[in-house]
């Protein structure tokens, strides 16, 4: 039997079932406490699951049995709780954004390389079986030399569906903010870091008016763009546009569409972990499907997690990590950045192509 690692989750909302539905199936997961500051949250996701603890947060970053606490609070107090686990010697891995502020993020960074204890940063999507062969293809040069690729997330907003839709349009969310980080860490899975990056921005709406209960006819005011277009320059010499709204009723656009020199390859959703990958090549007459060749094809959300454990029993280096999240974050600050300045923005932050999953199998999830 392999060995189990304590698993604790601090913050019980709309993500967070799915999170636990995964770790009651690793094998290599003990799934310990959740906690929420709000314990009536923390109280049904116990009950749901048949979670043996459910307590305050502070009182589950205590915990003697817990080994990685599972931040998946809002974005504003990401950071906040992130150092707070650090300075209670835990790793920690939270759900995207690394944090709202570049300098929070760099300070957690900077706490937990003090400490010898490691970050992980949603999204994991990039670990999923599509994500992982489409970089198999590039990696095999199938589609020759990357020149340039699209990527667009375009939806109408949460607010029809989500049960508390406040805080994507508020400071440090919105479509960028949100969504953005599933589209870049995938692209910077593919094709390295970005050195700098040119957007425009556009607040469509003062107010979005809530269509999902229990909040339904409540008005949010909308403190963020959303409408986002941006270009990235990669270290490499590739360009890349992407653009995220929460605007667009409906478009027929793909995920994302790279271009390389041998031919051009449609990515699916980068929001998701299987999906159809189509390649059509010169000379080719129509469209290819490509059988997926990882695995991870379904709703497997908390892959981050398991690689973070086998990391760390390994003593290599995971591949959601703080060095993406960080890259991540500098980028979508850089886009927002240029479209206020009205100027080409440069990347400080780098990072590594986190490896190919070629050395995991399923693992019991």
């Amino acid at each position: 039997m392999l060995e189990k690692t304590g698993v604790g989750i601090i913050g019980c909302g709309n993500i967070s079932s799915v999170y636990i539905t995964n770790f009651i199936q690793m094998e290599e997961v003990e799934l310990v406490s959740v906690a929420d500051l709000d314990m009536k949250k923390a109280e049904r996701r116990a009950k749901e699951f048949n979670i043996k603890n459910f307590e305050a947060p502070q009182d589950l970053i205590s915990r003697s049995d817990i080994d990685i606490i599972v931040n998946l609070t809002t974005p504003e107090v990401h950071a906040e709780v992130i150092e707070n686990v650090l300075l209670h010697g835990k790793h920690v891995y939270v759900e995207k954004p690394l944090a709202v502020e570049l300098e929070d993020a760099q300070k957690v960074i900077d706490l937990a390389r003090r400490k010898q204890i490691r970050i992980g940063c949603a999204p994991d999507t990039f670990l999923g079986g599509a994500a992982q062969t489409c970089r198999k293809i590039i990696d095999n040069d199938e589609i020759g030399m990357p020149i340039g690729a699209h990527a667009f997330m375009l939806c109408p907003g949460h607010e029809s569906w989500h049960p508390d839709p406040g805080f994507y349009y508020a400071r440090g969310a919105g479509p960028l903010f949100d969504m953005g980080p599933y589209y870049l860490t995938n692209l910077i899975a593919l094709f390295g870091s970005v050195q700098g990056v040119v957007g425009m921005a556009k607040k469509t709406y003062d107010y979005r008016k809530i269509k999902s209960k229990p909040r339904f006819g409540e008005k949010i005011k909308v403190e963020t763009p959303t409408h986002i277009n941006g270009i990235l320059n990669f270290s490499n010499g590739m360009t890349a546009s992407l653009t995220t709204s929460f605007d667009v009723w409906h478009t027929t656009l793909p995920y994302i569409e790279v271009y390389g020199t041998k031919g051009t390859m449609l990515i699916p959703d980068p929001n998701s972990y299987g999906g159809e990958i189509k390649i059509k090549k010169e000379g080719d007459s129509d469209w290819k499907s490509v059988p997926i060749e990882f695995p991870y094809t379904e709703n497997d959300r908390g892959i981050g997690v398991l690689d973070l454990i086998r990391s760390i029993k390994r003593k290599v280096k995971h591949r959601a990590n703080a060095s993406v999240g960080m890259h991540v974050l500098e980028i979508m600050h850089g886009l927002i950045k240029s479209a206020e300045e009205k100027k080409f923005v440069s990347i400080n932050s780098t990072c590594e192509r986190p490896p190919i999953m070629d050395d995991v199998t399923k693992g019991g999830l």
